[in-house]
């Protein structure tokens, strides 16, 4: 199975290095993405849309394996995850399994983030104060050190930019699994039952399955090797 990895905001291909060879050791081709704008160096983020980097997802997609089979899983991590879903919409006769990592879908014309503010285009990594207890569980002092020196500015409109989709029906019916991190499995169907509108896409999806992974909002950081093993066992399903 090609299995291809977009990363959350402000990391790009190498946030996977430890994650990828636990997917190849499982027999499968793992294909860590860098979304554009998210490239060291990168110049004028500001320009980069979100249909920008979702057509980057579908040229990967386009570009591993067999064009007449069902062989990616898709996984998406962060914000990342809604990303993925709006390729899954383009694609969805070459996606075998849609994975959400410390995410979900979003509906049509959702936003990943509406409460992030650009300056001058783009969108430094927060200050690690700034997030939740619950996401740096288990990033110790060194990862944190490694994750702020290497993050890219995200590019501003990727946060706050409504998310266009395709093909209901067949986005819908793709097969989907959520790996929760920083909330159980219990959590995320009280949260849906209860008919949080962020949440509204996840309970329409047709085929979904919840694992748990406890740890914080960046487990390929803190839990590698689980998380590479949760994904092969998806790709796998």
């Amino acid at each position: 199975m090609e299995i291809i990895l977009v990363p959350g905001f402000w990391l790009g291909a190498d946030a996977w290095r430890e994650v990828t060879p636990v997917i190849e050791r499982a027999g499968h081709h793992a294909h860590p993405l860098t979304l554009p704008g998210l490239e060291p160096g990168a110049s004028d983020r500001g320009r980069i849309t979100v249909p920008d980097q979702v057509d980057a997802i579908v040229r990967q997609i386009d570009g591993v394996g067999d064009a007449g089979e069902r062989d990616v899983v898709l996984v998406g991590h962060s914000g990342g995850g809604p990303l993925a879903y709006a390729a899954t919409g383009l694609r969805p006769s070459r996606i075998s399994r849609t994975v959400y990592v410390d995410s979900w879908p979003l509906g049509p014309g959702g936003v990943i983030a509406s409460d992030m503010t650009p300056v001058d285009g783009e969108i430094d990594l927060l200050a690690w104060e700034d997030f939740e207890d619950a996401d740096l569980i288990d990033l110790t002092d060194e990862q944190r050190d490694e994750f702020r020196r290497t993050a890219v500015p995200e590019p501003g409109a990727i946060p706050t930019t409504p998310i266009e989709l395709a093909d209901d029906q067949r986005r819908r019916a793709v097969p989907a699994t959520i790996v929760a991190c920083e909330f159980t499995p219990a959590d995320l169907r009280s949260w849906v039952d209860g008919g949080s509108p962020v949440l509204a896409e996840v309970g329409r999806l047709e085929r979904l399955e919840v694992v748990e992974l406890p740890t914080g909002h960046w487990p390929m950081f803190t839990r590698p090797a689980e998380l590479g093993a949760l994904l092969a066992e998806a790709a796998d399903h």
